[in-house]
């Protein structure tokens, strides 16, 4: 399906596999850098080996089009968040939504649910959690700075599932990021420009003081 109106470029990308294999997807006209269909395999393929997608709750931050979030719906996560600013992309991500809710009743499947925040990454994670996340793809523009970004890292903790699996894309001018201590590497992949980073959270344990007052 194509989409071509105020705000979308023609389709480049598309769903790999899982129920909504091969559909397009519609991209921002500028502002993002979707992940390509070979990295994203490649990702997918990853991820597959270390949790089970199905049922799943999906974070993905500064979303773009969207194309990991709905990746993952496609292979069975049952939500995913979608968080985006800027109002351009996140009218794209509505739209892209709907073309997988559309599938799935198309196939008579569950139904899947999406939700767009169109907010900045740092105002959302500021908000108290309403549900947690097993899985939370992270690909912010390159020229986000470190400082930023270890600080989002920092404001995601409370959002998570025990043992979520937290997915970073950077350049590979970009250094590693700074992760909080809860948080277990699992994998690096290089896949051209792009750097994938791959970790688990770990529960936090509590403080002593914290133990004393519950």
């Amino acid at each position: 399906m194509a989409l071509r109106s105020r705000g979308y470029d023609r389709c480049v990308t598309r769903i790999i596999a899982g129920a909504a294999r091969g559909h397009s997807l519609a991209v921002p006209k500028s502002g993002t850098r979707p992940t390509s269909d070979r990295v994203r395999e490649a990702m997918f393929s990853s991820l597959e080996s270390l949790l089970d997608l199905g049922g799943i709750a999906v974070l993905d931050l500064y979303a773009g089009s969207g194309a990991l979030a709905f990746e993952a719906l496609s292979r069975g996560a049952s939500t995913a968040v979608l968080v985006e600013q800027s109002k351009s992309a996140a009218n794209v991500l509505r739209a892209n939504a709907e073309l997988l809710a559309r599938v799935a009743r198309e196939q008579g499947r569950r139904t899947v649910t999406s939700r767009i925040a169109q907010n900045s990454v740092s105002s959302f994670l500021r908000t108290p959690p309403g549900q947690l996340f097993e899985l939370v793809f992270i690909d912010p523009p390159y020229e986000l700075g470190e400082p930023e970004l270890t600080e989002a890292l920092d404001a995601l903790v409370p959002h998570l599932a025990p043992e979520a699996v937290v997915v970073i894309e950077r350049g590979s001018r970009s250094p590693a990021p700074v992760v909080p201590e809860s948080f277990e590497a699992l994998r690096r992949k290089s896949y051209g420009e792009t750097i994938v980073y791959s970790y688990e959270a770990s529960p936090v344990e509590e403080s002593d003081d914290e133990k004393s007052q519950a």
